[in-house]
């Protein structure tokens, strides 16, 4: 019976060891990280290690290089035009879950948000954050015929582009609206008057992104 107990503690010890966010991202499914192999992965922490930077080839011969890694974060620059942020989250004392942003620049930055168990199934996002709604990022306008122009300006900007970054420091996240960067050069000076360019910033709160008071 002790020899069960002492294996069953060891097991626990072993699996609350693995929740760093070095061991859980070697881990990753091949599924979820189509560029890049575990073996890419696992150099990646040993290049840090040894102070050498961390670049490999990929799985399409191209470079991707590991701009940090903390026990709790990581930032990855995948390839020319993406890349990759992960931050370990606490749902309470002895779960924690993944959050991922993917960032595409093609040419204007674009995010992807998604959260997983430390199995890596993945969670619903909407359980965990809320994109803030496009009209945010606007100034209400004061007369009726600015109202008119903010509404035929945004014909021309018909897509909702938005920049996610995860913190290294804390448990923040911010959101920057990229649309803008996006349309025509004299739309977006048109669009300068109407569009508030300070992001918007959530804090990790009780096992959730909750916007912060602006």
């Amino acid at each position: 019976m002790k020899w069960i107990i002492g294996l069953v503690c060891m097991l626990c010890s072993v699996s609350m060891q693995a929740q760093d966010l070095k061991s859980l991202y070697i881990a990753l499914p091949d599924s979820l990280s189509p560029l890049l192999t575990k073996v890419n992965r696992e150099d990646f922490g040993d290049f840090l290690a040894s102070n050498m930077k961390a670049e490999v080839k990929n799985r399409f011969g191209q470079t991707s290089e590991m701009l940090k890694l903390t026990d709790d974060y990581l930032l990855v620059r995948i390839s020319k035009s993406s890349k990759e942020e992960m931050k370990l989250l606490p749902l309470n004392d002895s779960v924690k879950v993944v959050c991922v942003v993917r960032t595409y620049e093609g040419p204007v930055a674009d995010s992807d948000i998604r959260f997983y168990d430390t199995a890596w199934k993945e969670l619903p996002a909407s359980r965990f954050f809320t994109l803030p709604p496009e009209e945010q990022f606007y100034r209400q306008p004061l007369t009726e015929t600015a109202a008119d122009s903010l509404r035929n300006l945004r014909l021309y900007a018909d897509m909702y582009l938005k920049k996610l970054r995860l913190s290294e420091k804390d448990q923040s996240l911010t959101v920057t609206y990229t649309t803008p960067d996006y349309v025509d050069k004299e739309t977006a000076e048109k669009l300068k008057a109407y569009v508030l360019e300070k992001p918007v910033v959530y804090q990790w709160c009780n096992g959730k992104f909750r916007q912060t008071a602006q």
